[in-house]
């Protein structure tokens, strides 16, 4: 093993347990064992506070890692948390499906017959504790915090901003869709009531909005009347959805043959989105009623993991943040098209 994690930026942040931690381990394992005479390279596209990451570079000495986030905070926390590897690990400004900021931060050997290649990718697509722990973000309805909810504070609209400027049907479809709420059109139509008289800038606001929309039998039932609100507002606001989509595809074409790809999902939208395109990916691509596999047309990946593994109720018990996590992986079993 190449060292141990910072162990003091870890106390200090209780809240940040990295969520299948063994599990991830386990599974980039055969990636780097398997690059005899050469540097493995995996990119974290979701690298937070490098909790992943610094356990990775701390089993495995090797490895070079790639860290990648659109919040500036996070990873200058991280970069600093991960010193002691600065040798093996590149940050990275981006957003994780900006490829040619990522490619062209990838090591010069980093390259086969196709181009620019990674032997693993993991992506976590929840949101980091750092922007849930900070009030002023806005992610949380626990605090009163202004509605901001960007992942990368120095551009883009705002929570408040879509609040102010959305239709009434466009409100309500991110929130039906987004959200899965069940209410979306009264809420809708009360946002646009509201900021009438007066906009919706802070999350008291709008959590004290939403306690007097939503009937109070469901609210007795359905849990807190802001998490499915405030979920739909992150995912508009970031792009989050769109964003899944480009990552999935656009990672899977980068992976090496034997590179594995490592998804964790945390709603069923993110999921529908990586099982979709697994699922293609492990298919034979030969024509349906053909008696053999045609040369060239198997399948691209093979599943890792037998459909989503979940959390184990110890782990769920010592992080509850594992709870709703489902997590797929597949490896590389063809080569790649130049």
């Amino acid at each position: 093993m190449a060292g141990q994690p910072d162990a003091d930026r870890e106390a200090a942040r209780p809240g940040h347990v990295p969520v299948f931690l063994e599990r991830t381990i386990e599974l980039f394992r055969p990636v780097v064992d398997a690059a005899e005479g050469r540097i493995p390279v995996i990119v974290d596209g979701t690298l937070g506070l490098g909790g992943h990451t610094s356990h990775l570079l701390a089993e495995f000495d090797s490895l070079h890692v790639l860290g990648v986030d659109r919040d500036p905070a996070a990873l200058e926390m991280a970069t600093r948390r991960l010193t002691a590897f600065r040798d093996r690990f590149t940050p990275v400004h981006a957003r994780f499906d900006d490829f040619d900021a990522i490619t062209s931060a990838l090591p010069a050997e980093s390259v086969d017959a196709a181009g620019p290649a990674i032997d693993g990718i993991l992506l976590d697509f929840g949101v980091s504790s750092m922007q849930l722990d900070v009030a002023d973000r806005g992610f949380a309805y626990s605090v009163d915090a202004p509605l901001d909810m960007r992942m990368d504070p120095t551009s883009g609209p705002t929570a408040a901003d879509i609040l102010a400027g959305y239709s009434r049907g466009d409100l309500a479809r991110i929130f039906r869709v987004y959200g899965e709420e069940r209410f979306a059109r009264q809420i809708a139509a009360a946002i646009v009531r509201r900021r009438e008289a007066e906009p919706l800038t802070t999350s008291s606001q709008l959590v004290e909005l939403l306690y007097d929309t939503i009937p109070q039998g469901a609210r007795r039932t359905g849990g807190h009347p802001g998490k499915r609100v405030f979920q739909a507002l992150r995912i508009e606001v970031n792009s989050e959805l769109e964003a899944v989509e480009n990552a999935v595809t656009g990672y899977l074409d980068l992976l090496r043959t034997d590179g594995r790809a490592v998804f964790m999902s945390y709603h069923s939208l993110e999921d529908k989105i990586v099982k979709r395109e697994l699922s293609e990916r492990t298919a034979s691509r030969t024509p349906a009623g053909l008696p053999v596999e045609l040369p060239g047309h198997g399948p691209e990946f093979a599943a890792v993991t037998r459909g989503a593994e979940k959390a184990s109720q110890d782990e769920i018990d010592h992080n509850p943040r594992s709870a709703s996590v489902r997590v797929r992986c597949v490896r590389r079993i063809d080569g790649r098209n130049s």
